[in-house]
């Protein structure tokens, strides 16, 4: 009974503020704005403490009154309920043409058009093989690509590029820490597991995002039930969630069930290890099945919303369906890039017998690239229409040194050419977010503006060139260690260089020039010069 006078003396109080808040305002004494404006004058605080009495300390906050002008109230802005909007690149293999995708490629990465345009159909293909019926569907396969060119010449970058275009699942894995099956190391099995596990990630918060107002309503309902109680009336529970979305319940204490941990074991390579999981995982359910809820922790609203987030959407979001459809997206969408393939195979003169880390591993390779079934914790996964992208440099071997059968499953072959002082120029300039635009924002955070001019850039772009052709070629990844030695000393010095020209009232401005380049990287060449030298 008590209950229903205090909430009938909230309902009444959320009226009479209703009636206040039409002439005149007020603010809190911490310096935060209020949730509605209301009086400014005593007789409001009064009216308040006759209306509520005990119940005032339900706002325990101090209010302090000064006039103001203002007689509109906030408006209510949701926290956290906006419909999903689908990003830019989001499912974007649905309905880009290849020309489309090449264009987008270009945003990111200079030159290498062979190779954007073998992904690129790739791609598409894999849209046009949806379109097919049913028998048909399963007999096309992605023809599997294999790009051939030196470090640092984008062929990791245009294999990330793509698969977030697609949003498909995609991991990258390094040839060379595979062994053969039957050695110590990992098994190339364990390249599917990891796709699969990354899919399960991408499939959970693709699915969170796509439930986020349902998720964002539950989790306020649960708020506002644990501060009302869920049988408070309707017109208390909108004056609440007013309160609510505008964050003026942050600070108010609630009690939450805090769920209990969970057994989490690490991937283990080989059938034992499946095994020993899928068993820990059962006991793990059982254990859940019979223990409490979790412990009961009193925290904040704002400290509580993410845990009873996560609650929410494991309730509303269930494991089946995203490991199911995490699985289907692996096995119709799923890109593998396969890096530094030409490690693991030897030139065909100095091959001396087998070997686990190389040979075996493109035996092992073999099944998969073609298609079979790989059992991981979730279920069985067919790899028959995974694209497998694989890149190496092949310095001290040829591709023809591969396995016959693992070259005929790589049919498209793709070479992509080493960067030159013009493409670094560009690399320097083209790009969307490119080095120089990331540096000048590192450091206008010092408030310093920082300013290359064209001949300074040509000169760092002839640098690169040249060090990667006298030295070693490491491709674009030069361009970032001769930016680093010419930014050191202004990167060092910004910050005091900053106060004293705010000090001075002035702007605080350094220009790259060609004569800073040639003192900055004067050592650097001659070492350059020396080094062919040294045994």
């Amino acid at each position: 009974m008590s209950l229903q006078r205090m909430l009938r003396g909230l309902q009444g109080a959320s009226t009479s503020l209703q009636v206040l808040t039409r002439s005149s305002s007020c603010s809190y004494v911490d310096g935060s704005s209020p949730v509605k404006a209301f009086c400014s004058t005593q007789n409001a605080e009064q009216s308040i403490r006759t209306l509520w009495g005990s119940r005032a300390m339900l706002f325990p906050r101090t209010f302090q009154t000064r006039s103001c002008h203002h007689t509109e109230t906030a408006p209510v802005l949701p926290i956290a309920t906006e419909p999903h909007v689908i990003a830019e690149d989001d499912d974007l293999d649905s309905d880009l043409t290849p020309k489309q995708v090449v264009d987008r490629l270009d945003r990111f990465i200079v030159g290498q058009g062979d190779a954007k345009k073998a992904v690129a159909n790739a791609l598409r293909n894999r849209w046009r093989r949806r379109k097919l019926p049913s028998p048909l569907k399963e007999e096309v396969v992605p023809k599997n690509i294999l790009m051939i060119g030196p470090t640092g010449c984008g062929k990791t970058e245009i294999a990330r590029r793509l698969a977030k275009l697609a949003d498909a699942p995609f991991v990258k894995v390094e040839a060379t820490k595979f062994t053969e099956v039957g050695f110590h190391g990992r098994d190339v099995d364990q390249i599917i597991r990891d796709l699969v596990d990354a899919a399960i990630i991408s499939t959970r918060a693709k699915m969170k995002r796509q439930a986020r107002a349902q998720i964002a309503q539950a989790v306020e309902d649960k708020i506002l039930d644990n501060l009302l109680g869920s049988d408070s009336p309707s017109s208390t529970r909108d004056s609440f969630r007013d309160l609510y979305r505008l964050g003026e319940l942050d600070s108010r204490k609630v009690v939450v069930d805090i769920p209990g941990s969970r057994i989490t074991v690490n991937a283990m390579d080989g059938p034992g290890g499946q095994a020993l999981q899928e068993m820990i995982s059962r006991l793990d359910r059982v254990i859940a099945s019979r223990k409490s809820a979790g412990e009961k922790r009193e925290m904040k609203v704002e400290e509580a919303r993410p845990i009873i987030e996560d609650m929410v959407s494991e309730r509303l979001i269930s494991d089946d369906a995203v490991q199911r459809e995490a699985i289907q997206a692996v096995e119709q969408d799923g890109i593998v890039f396969i890096d530094e393939i030409d490690k693991i195979v030897v030139n065909q003169d100095l091959r001396y017998g087998a070997d686990a880390s190389s040979e075996g591993v493109q035996r092992d390779l073999l099944p998969i690239i073609e298609g079979s079934q790989v059992s991981t914790k979730f279920g069985n996964v067919s790899t028959d229409h995974i694209l497998f992208i694989c890149s190496g440099a092949f310095h001290q071997c040829k591709p023809s040194d591969m396995l016959a059968e693992l070259q005929g499953r790589l049919p498209i072959r793709v070479e992509l050419k080493g960067l030159s002082a013009k493409d670094f120029f560009r690399i320097l300039t083209e790009p969307e977010h490119n080095m120089i635009r990331q540096q000048q924002a590192l450091i206008a955070t010092e408030g310093v503006d920082l300013i290359f001019t064209e001949p300074a850039i040509r000169r760092i772009s002839e640098v690169a060139e040249e060090v990667n052709t006298l030295v070693d070629n490491i491709g674009a990844r030069r361009l970032h260690t001769i930016l680093e030695r010419i930014l050191e000393e202004i990167s060092f010095n910004a910050p005091e260089q900053a106060r004293e020209a705010v000090d001075r009232g002035e702007k605080c401005t350094y220009t790259v020039t060609e004569q800073l380049i040639s003192d900055a990287l004067g050592d650097l060449l001659k070492k350059k010069d020396l080094s062919k030298y040294i045994l």
